[in-house]
């Protein structure tokens, strides 16, 4: 029997084998440090001093995991149905678009409070319209979705690139972007949050939309075990050819999933645009979107899984930042190493170490 068809305990699956590929890239990563005649040590301790040293930093690190988090729900949404969204990062930049709006028409007349949950829905609703089209041409013409989306990513750049020089433009102003929010169109920071643990935001981008992250993955995982349609997902995910025979609508199915995910990635946009620059500017994304497949991948697509896995790169994010300031001699290239060695073994390389804990599992079991 082959070991990938071996069942294993949950906290093996979900626990162990993501911690050994962890500690295996930093590993390899503490070998590329040591060649550039840095000590390995001493980074790996800076690096989290200047995630979680500070309150501030810790504000920075968990303002980049609330995109993370966003983006990792948004492609674990369309795994579960069997399909491979690489297009947060468009859907994201288009749902800015959307919560951009909101803000831009409301911010004068009502508070953020008011304001949040349109801007939610606008964010939602541009994302997954931006999500539609793919959904569509994969359920009724079987163009696959991989292709589709990442065409899609292009063509939002270039459409919000065209938005900003030409119509949200400031009249007057060079930089491509919309004009600063008022308070009735800005996400508050969670001060408050960070106060219970004695600790002082600073400077830090840490908003309100990480509660909207951490609400959006309880409904997720309300959505994908706990509701008939996730069951549908799910089977069609599994297995195609056996949710049709069970009479499990295909196309219907793989375009509502496409466009929750596609809501998803587009309520990333309350982070940047609402919580931290509050305006629409190019390239606000920076990422986060591609960001959001390793952390999927090494979440397991469980929303739970995804959370943490967001700290992760929120913490590589901020503490890179900070281990390059501290350390030039390790430059940001090689924090963007880091983070690829830690998809490749929480990605590609997953279940490198399954077959020697299925025989060391096995044995424990016989004995």
């Amino acid at each position: 029997m082959s070991t990938a068809s071996v069942p294993l305990p949950g906290w093996i699956n979900y626990g162990l084998l993501p911690f050994l590929n962890l500690l295996t890239a930093f590993f390899i990563s503490g070998l590329v440090v040591w060649s550039i005649g840095e000590d390995p040590f001493a980074a790996l301790r800076l690096l989290i001093e200047g995630a979680l040293g500070r309150g501030d930093a810790i504000g920075f690190t968990l303002f980049y995991t609330t995109s993370f988090i966003f983006t990792g729900l948004s492609v674990a949404v369309a795994f579960h149905a069997g399909l491979f969204n690489i297009g947060s990062e468009g859907q994201a930049y288009i749902g800015g678009l959307g919560a951009a709006l909101v803000a831009l028409t409301l911010d004068r007349y009502v508070p953020w409070y008011v304001t949040m949950p349109f801007a939610v829905i606008g964010a939602a609703l541009f994302g997954a319209a931006w999500a539609f089209i793919p959904g569509w041409l994969q359920a009724k013409r079987g163009s696959h979705v991989v292709i589709t989306t990442i065409m899609f990513n292009f063509i939002a750049a270039a459409l919000m690139v065209y938005l900003l020089v030409n119509v949200l433009i400031v009249p007057g102003k060079m930089a491509p972007e919309t004009r600063t929010f008022l308070p009735g169109g800005q996400l508050p920071k969670l001060d408050w949050l960070m106060a219970l643990f004695g600790l002082k935001l600073g400077p830090a981008p840490f908003n309100v939309s990480f509660i909207i992250a951490l609400v959006m993955a309880f409904l997720v995982w309300v959505l994908i075990w706990r509701t008939k349609l996730g069951y549908e997902m799910r089977t069609l995910g599994i297995s195609p050819s056996a949710a049709v025979y069970a009479g499990i609508p295909y196309s219907r199915t793989v375009i509502i999933a496409m466009l929750i995910s596609g809501g998803l990635a587009g309520m990333m946009a309350l982070n940047p645009v609402m919580g931290a620059s509050a305006r629409l500017q190019v390239e606000f994304v920076a990422g986060a979107g591609f960001v959001g497949i390793a952390v999927s991948l090494m979440g397991r697509s469980h929303p739970l899984g995804i959370v943490f896995a967001a700290l992760l790169f929120g913490i590589l994010y901020q503490g890179g930042a900070d281990l390059s300031f501290e350390m030039p001699n390790i430059t940001r290239e090689m924090i963007v190493v880091i983070q690829g060695l830690v998809i490749l073994f929480a990605g590609a390389l997953e279940y490198m170490y399954r077959p020697a804990l299925v025989r060391i599992y096995q044995n424990f079991v016989k004995r």
